[in-house]
């Protein structure tokens, strides 16, 4: 199931009912609840994701989610304006998860395509963070042209580094993405890009769950 992002309200709501199957490994933490799982959007902002050209979708096995982007480009030279140099996009999610679970991100896998010419240069960068809590460092990926080919990176955290939702506490989740291009050192009547989608429109980012049971309460 796919949704579009829309701005402000949570027009985006994700269902997952029945029995899932299991295919967390133990490095993500317990295994997946079998429950329902609801992923709403609260808010949706940054000259990367304009309202409408976003969508995420959730895993029927309860262990990812999947953010699909149709605008996210940076670009420079050619005729560029300075303000697309820089592109961002933080999307705020409402996780609903089944009563005794809590979560957190374990992997952040991306992918896009990029066209950079010599002396030019790409940069990704992503935070995550809990509302109330602070951002985690944020983690860079960087590309040199001539480059002209699909780009992937991977943010993974360790098991002890994880960070979880609080239990029995419903937070929103921010993810906090930006991509930059830098022409200064290249040919300036040529236009690079790097974007976070693709021409097929199959190109996404997806995020994978870590799962833990939350303590009894008495």
């Amino acid at each position: 199931m796919l949704s579009t992002l829309g701005a402000g309200a949570a027009v985006a709501s994700l269902l997952l009912a029945g029995s899932a199957s299991p295919t967390t490994t133990a490095r993500f933490g317990d295994d997946p609840p079998t429950g329902k799982i609801t992923i709403t959007v609260a808010t949706v902002n940054g000259s990367g994701c304009r309202p409408g050209s976003a969508a995420v979708a959730i895993a029927p096995d309860n262990t990812a989610f999947t953010v699909t982007y149709s605008e996210y480009l940076a670009q420079a030279g050619g005729g560029s304006k300075p303000t697309d140099s820089r592109k961002n996009c933080q999307i705020a999610l409402n996780v609903h998860v089944p009563q005794g679970f809590t979560y957190a991100i374990a992997r952040a896998d991306y992918r896009g395509y990029a066209s950079l010419a010599p002396g030019a240069r790409g940069l990704e960068t992503a935070g995550y963070y809990f509302q109330g809590q602070q951002q985690t460092a944020r983690k860079s990926h960087s590309f040199t042209g001539p480059y002209d080919a699909n780009w992937q990176t991977s943010d993974e955290t360790d098991i002890d580094a994880l960070v979880y939702a609080p239990c029995g506490e419903e937070r929103y989740f921010n993810i906090n993405t930006e991509m930059r291009v830098d022409a200064k050192s290249a040919d300036p009547k040529a236009t690079s890009y790097m974007a976070m989608d693709s021409t097929d429109g199959s190109i996404n980012t997806l995020y994978q769950f870590a799962w833990k049971q939350c303590p009894a309460r008495h």
